[in-house]
């Protein structure tokens, strides 16, 4: 229903096997692009990925591992034939920065629809059929995460419908949440629809130390991807200075807001095999893999 891939893992520095942040989220035959580092679209083309399908970016912050991927994309993106707006959600300030990038593409065929999100409280919109609430974070600069809900609709009941004699054409209408006539009788969707379901949640965190606001916001999170910079907890001074986390701190995290699966990723380029240190982060929350560039999976719902 929803597939979610990891376009790269890196932090700071691409290396041959791992580019800059970026992940790709579809769903509906859309697709909604977290950062753009260097190598995006390369990577985009290894997993041959549509990037015609890609309606919105939603940019972190606006370091250069997290955007100077997006030049080069936009042009392949418009040299793919697309035509429609394409939207750009960036935190406080980075309106000029991305304009400022814009200005090495020249023309495009679209347009290029940059919106600001305040940094310091959560703001929620929709795209591509999925609810979006921003998650203010502690960087540097301005910076946001983002935590991604596919609201599932209750699953219509035929056999109800059937009992009260509604016409199969009436099924979709009732099944969108809207109430008909039949027989001069005012029949309402909670009649044929089914229990309310669990919805699908993603949310991805990178470039921070850890805050209220990431608990609160990705809690009960069906994946939760979180940076992991620093694998040994021996960098924590390291890691707080520069303002952002270990593998342990992104672990708690998880515990504490009861996501079911956490994937660490924007590695330290010195952090050459994450693996080695994945079990500093499993003995606080098991269900913990260490990304990798294209790593995927599908979200379901399993009611």
């Amino acid at each position: 229903m929803i597939d979610v891939t990891l376009i790269g893992t890196g932090g700071m520095i691409p290396l041959p096997n791992r580019f800059l942040s970026s992940c790709l989220i579809e769903y509906n035959g859309k697709s909604i692009l977290i950062d753009c580092g260097e190598g995006t679209q390369v990577s985009l083309s290894k997993g041959k990925f549509s990037i015609r399908k890609i309606e919105t970016i939603l940019i972190t912050h606006c370091h250069a591992d997290h955007i100077t991927g997006l030049p080069g994309l936009l042009l392949s993106i418009g040299n793919n034939g697309r035509i429609e707006p394409l939207y750009i959600i960036v935190p406080r300030g980075g309106y000029k920065i991305i304009n400022t990038l814009l200005v090495v593409c020249g023309f495009l065929p679209y347009e290029v629809i940059i919106t600001e999100l305040h940094e310091t409280k959560p703001q929620t919109f929709e795209q591509i059929g999925l609810k979006i609430t921003s998650i203010p974070l502690k960087h540097h600069i301005n910076c946001l995460g983002y935590s991604l809900k596919l609201q599932l609709k209750p699953r219509f009941q035929p056999e109800k419908a059937k009992k009260l004699n509604i016409p199969v054409k009436l099924w979709s209408i009732l099944h969108n949440g809207n109430s008909v006539q039949v027989n001069n009788n005012k029949i309402t969707p909670e009649m044929v629809l089914g229990i309310p379901r669990k919805s699908i949640k993603i949310s991805y965190v990178t470039d921070t130390r850890p805050t209220k606001h990431i608990k609160e916001i990705v809690k009960d999170s069906d994946l939760f991807i979180c940076e992991g910079m620093y694998g040994n907890d021996e960098q924590y001074d390291n890691a707080v200075e520069k303002k952002h986390m270990l593998f342990s701190e992104a672990a708690k995290i998880a515990l504490d807001a009861n996501v079911t699966e956490l994937w660490l990723t924007h590695y330290s380029p010195s952090l050459k095999n994450p693996e080695e240190f994945i079990n500093v982060a499993k003995n606080i929350f098991s269900n913990t893999v260490a990304g990798y560039d294209l790593m995927t999976t599908n979200l379901n719902s399993n009611d």
